[in-house]
């Protein structure tokens, strides 16, 4: 079985002012099925640029993505939103929901691009919901559920899709320590059943919740092992 995601000499490419930048520079790695990893650097290491690839999101300058061993680089725009549909969930740091729709919709959004029917979206949104403890939460707007409450519905949209791999960036940036606590036990709690998650950070206290810590600076990797002290996330 392939690695769930694998990088072969990959290299992102910009110019500016006449310069030509190496957002990221010949970075071949891979990525498990199972494994939670941080991939962690300061701004403008190449950490989120990165994370575009792998997500699909982006393609790079040469090089390659393999996403559960399906070569990436060359797709069309609709083969690539095809395979983010059916195994990438992203989570992202502003959460991102519909403002004046409850929680149950923002949650089925994802199952209206898969083609499932009204009725299955609203069963899988519903269950999902309260697999993130929000059962009584789903007709909710963003406006009236706290910060903690509005990344779970975003996790939950990420997952309802039943994808391979969870990506977030920066999930906890806008969260106080408590409720970041609480986000990251979620997480670490899909990872034991067996969803592989991939977290973006640029904080070590965040980056510690991982198993393995992948770190960038000016485009290349700069480290890569194991997390050593390995932090717990904190029920709800």
């Amino acid at each position: 079985m392939p690695p769930l995601v694998e990088t072969q000499d990959l290299v992102k490419e910009y110019v500016l002012g006449g310069e030509t930048v190496h957002a990221v520079n010949h970075v071949s790695l891979k990525i498990e099925r199972g494994e939670f990893v941080a991939i962690m650097g300061a701004s403008g290491s190449g950490k989120s640029t990165f994370m575009n690839m792998i997500g699909c999101l982006d393609v790079p300058s040469s090089g390659e993505v393999l996403i559960d061993g399906i070569a990436t680089r060359e797709m069309t725009s609709d083969a690539m939103a095809e395979l983010r549909n059916s195994k990438i969930g992203f989570v992202f740091q502003q959460f991102n929901l519909l403002a004046r729709t409850s929680a149950l919709d923002n949650v089925a959004v994802p199952l209206i691009y898969a083609g499932v029917s009204g009725e299955a979206r609203r069963e899988r949104a519903r269950a999902t919901l309260t697999q993130m403890g929000l059962a009584d939460r789903l007709d909710h707007s963003p406006a009236k559920l706290s910060g903690g409450q509005q990344q779970r519905v975003a996790i939950a949209r990420a997952l309802v899709t039943n994808p391979l791999m969870l990506l977030a960036d920066e999930p906890t940036g806008a969260l106080d320590t408590h409720t970041s606590e609480e986000i990251m036990h979620v997480f670490q709690t899909l990872n034991d059943e067996g969803i592989t998650v991939v977290l973006v950070t640029h904080e070590a206290d965040i980056a510690d919740y991982a198993a393995r810590r992948i770190v960038f600076r000016d485009g290349e990797v700069i480290e890569d092992g194991p997390v050593a002290n390995r932090r717990r996330g904190r029920a709800a």
